[in-house]
């Protein structure tokens, strides 16, 4: 096993991102070593420097490995003569997926999820969707709800000297806060937070996904994804217990349906994409956005608090849910123009989950539309009114999310307009946005939209919004 110095420097990652890859490497060196296995364990500035190192002093006959989840490592691993089998933290092959679009006019993530679903058995019945429904999208939407409940608290682990000695070691570029105990970094305690999501968290996950609340940084959200990312746990096992869960009657059927399609249909389809796109796809920039990222993802102070809420809570975790990625800063992203490989790096560096093949499609393809349609069908451009109905950000902010111009009008609702007014060319035939672009080109105020919008940019790029 090779922890490479470069690596760890090459980019100002998140503490708990960092502490969490390089405790889980050491924490696994151990463990098998505890087993009986012999293990070369090296600090080396590279991995190839790494391997040129052990086979100098170890002179062996072949070199396996699993394969890696990146294009580059993949590329290295094979000019260096190692021999690679196929990786077990994915269910479809990116090669089965390559297959699988081959002979396909389009390839939507709803039909390679049903794909999934009918060649893995996942929620079926006699070849049916069991509920009857493929997809209970719908009855998971719900808006935050307002009584105040208490949401499953994730579980914790105290550290240890191993923990400390990471940490001690990581370098001063890295940033946020460090580790309370929340990211397991062994199998046994990423095994026992699955356990705790199937009995606890699961039942109340699915309604209210898609909310955002000031009060929690979590709500029901499983926070499996690291661990599957890394290979603590498996995507069979994760959905295996799930199902089980669900035909026990313990979880309904929109939480198990929207769960198990996060893990076998969303997560897979990114993985096979970013496969079939590389390595081009990581200058896409259909939209022609060059702005560089703005402070505020660098922890500038902002009046806009949902902004401000989910900045908190990426530096206190290293960690948001799926729509504030999305909705709070990818949207932000898309309607101030950023430029798509300096929000793809950010995000792949501040998140306990971050990879590049989970962020280049999710940001390129999915927030930033920089692909030009490949991975989504319509931009995810968004006003304070969806901020507004799907959290609890928007009351006591300092802007309206109901005002368009005006030094109090919201950042989001401005932007928005301004966003479709710039790019009402290419989004004016589009079926899913057209109305909202035509109906752009008809406020009566849109010349003072287009100058209230480059005020907020300039106090955005300044940070001072």
């Amino acid at each position: 096993m090779v922890e490479s110095s470069a690596k760890v420097a090459s980019k100002s990652w998140h503490r708990q991102r960092a502490h969490l890859v390089v405790c889980a490497m050491r924490r696994f060196a151990a463990e098998v070593v505890a087993e009986g296995f012999a293990v070369d364990y090296r600090s080396s500035p590279t991995l190839a420097g790494g391997l040129r190192a052990h086979r100098a002093e170890h002179s062996p006959s072949q070199v396996v490995a699993m394969e890696p989840a990146s294009f580059d490592g993949l590329a290295l691993l094979r000019r260096s003569g190692v021999d690679v089998v196929r990786s077990d933290q994915f269910l479809c092959h990116y090669d089965e997926f390559a297959a699988w679009v081959a002979d396909r006019r389009s390839a939507k993530m709803e039909d390679f999820y049903r794909w999934q679903r009918t060649r893995l058995g996942y929620l079926m019945d006699d070849g049916q969707p069991a509920g009857g429904r493929w997809n209970f999208d719908a009855d998971n939407r719900e808006r935050p709800p307002k009584d105040g409940r208490a949401w499953p608290e994730p579980l914790r682990t105290p550290l240890d000297d191993l923990d400390r000695a990471v940490l001690a070691d990581l370098p001063a570029s890295c940033w946020g806060s460090d580790p309370d105990g929340t990211w397991a970094t062994s199998r046994s305690e990423a095994l026992r937070r699955l356990h705790h999501v199937i009995e606890v968290v699961l039942p109340v996950f699915g309604p209210h996904e898609d909310a955002m609340l000031s009060t929690s940084w979590h709500l029901a959200h499983t926070l499996l994804s690291p661990y599957l990312n890394l290979g603590l746990l498996l995507p069979g096992e994760v959905c295996d217990s799930a199902e089980a869960a669900f035909r026990r009657g313990d979880v309904p059927i929109e939480s198990a349906e929207g769960f198990i399609r996060q893990v076998i249909g969303w997560r897979e389809y990114v993985w096979g994409q970013y496969w079939q796109w590389m390595p081009e796809y990581r200058g896409a920039n259909e939209l022609a956005a060059h702005r560089p990222l703005p402070p505020v993802f660098s922890g500038a102070p902002t009046q806009m608090r949902c902004v401000s809420h989910v900045i908190g809570d990426i530096d206190a975790h290293g960690y948001t849910h799926h729509i504030a990625r999305l909705m709070i800063l990818g949207n932000l992203a898309l309607l101030a123009g950023v430029d798509p490989w300096e929000m793809t790096d950010w995000m792949w560096s501040s998140f306990v989950d971050g990879a590049e093949w989970v962020m280049l499609p999710n940001v390129v393809g999915m927030a930033l539309y920089a692909d030009g349609g490949r991975m989504a069908t319509k931009p995810y451009a968004a006003g304070g009114a969806y901020i507004d109905k799907m959290s609890d950000y928007c009351g006591p902010c300092a802007y309206d999310r109901r005002q368009r111009v005006g030094p109090d009008a919201c950042p989001f609702t401005t932007l928005y307009w301004a966003f479709l007014d710039r790019h009402q060319e290419r989004f004016g035939h589009n079926a899913r946005v057209a109305r909202q672009v035509h109906a752009g080109k008809r406020l009566g105020n849109l010349e003072e939209v287009r100058a209230r919008a480059d005020e907020v940019l300039a106090a955005l790029d300044a940070g001072r919004l």
